[in-house]
């Protein structure tokens, strides 16, 4: 992702436009950055970033006891050399946002009611809940956001951060109020714990989100999830100032990258654990991925290299 977000952002520049950003009605917003155009996307390595940490309970491809965003599945995918996590992130009753997928906590650990309804206090004291066999290996507890961007701080690098927004709620009505209440705390935790821009990226399906997100930080980065009505999603793309567009493994090709690419924008993946479905994913060529098999990913990269090589030294041998 560095290739359109830029390492010569500062949180300087950022906690700036926090303090000043026009809030008041009436006041313009400021001017948005311009977008890299296609032509100067620099080729580079995509960017290996762990789903969900180490993605969801899965029986086997591979065997996956720990719960997706909880603290010990982002440590395993980090161990394991991916360049960063994506994390799932919600705001709780008091307006703090934690590390969880599901609006329900009944679906995923040993609670009950709908996190927007539940103090950060009360969700940090629940346990995930996978079911057999997975709880046999592993006690993990539901973490707020800010945990984990205490860890992150104390390593030697801080690794991409991609910060997915959880908006859909049956206990809030999707609330406007809430969704911007979550947008606030995102940006003073980032700005607090000085986190590089260039290694951030927020993501929402809601437009109306990115926009405010903008509207606070103009030059943090952003990407739209598409995940369904591709065509409906990239009209809406046309008016916002994102950096890149989100899709699923499945919604992915390489037409669709080649077309996000001529606007300017990169491309990231999620989803994916099977040999195969890597291999179609990496195909299309997308800028980073985030996947639930960080291990063979990283294998299906290094064959690619290879033979991409191979091809080469093939071409040098039979030139005149």
């Amino acid at each position: 992702m560095s290739t359109v977000l830029g390492a010569s952002l500062r949180w300087a520049v950022l906690s700036l436009a926090v303090s000043s950003a026009p809030l008041a009605a009436g006041l313009a917003a400021p001017a948005p950055p311009p977008l890299m155009p296609a032509s100067a996307l620099v080729p580079g390595p995509p960017l290996v970033i762990g789903h969900a940490g180490s993605g969801f309970f899965t029986p086997f491809l591979p065997f996956n006891p720990l719960p997706p965003s909880s603290l010990r599945s982002i440590e395993k995918a980090l161990r394991r050399n991916a360049d960063g996590v994506e994390v799932d992130i919600r705001l709780s009753q008091d307006s703090i946002p934690v590390l969880y997928h599901d609006h329900t906590l009944n679906s995923m650990s040993d609670g009950q009611g709908c996190v927007s309804q539940t103090t950060a206090a009360a969700l940090q004291l629940l346990h995930y809940r996978g079911g057999w066999p997975y709880d046999w290996f592993q006690q993990e507890k539901i973490s707020t956001f800010e945990t984990l961007l205490s860890l992150l701080a104390q390593r030697p690098t801080f690794p991409y951060l991609h910060l997915d927004l959880h908006e859909d709620d049956a206990c809030s009505n999707a609330d406007v109020v809430r969704s911007q209440a979550l947008a606030r705390r995102l940006v003073r935790l980032l700005t607090h714990y000085h986190v590089p821009p260039e290694k951030v990226l927020i993501l929402t399906n809601r437009p109306s989100t990115l926009a405010y997100l903008h509207h606070l930080l103009p030059a943090m980065p952003l990407g739209l999830e598409i995940t369904d009505e591709f065509d409906e999603g990239m009209l809406a793309l046309s008016s916002l100032d994102v950096q890149a567009v989100v899709l699923p493994k499945n919604a992915v090709t390489a037409a669709r990258v080649t077309q996000i690419h001529a606007l300017g924008r990169q491309v990231v993946v999620f989803g994916g654990r099977s040999t195969k479905a890597l291999r179609r994913v990496v195909s299309c060529q997308p800028d980073a991925y985030e996947v639930d098999n960080v291990r063979r990913l990283q294998a299906v990269l290094r064959r690619v290299q290879t033979n991409h090589q191979e091809t080469l030294s093939s071409v040098h041998a039979t030139s005149p």
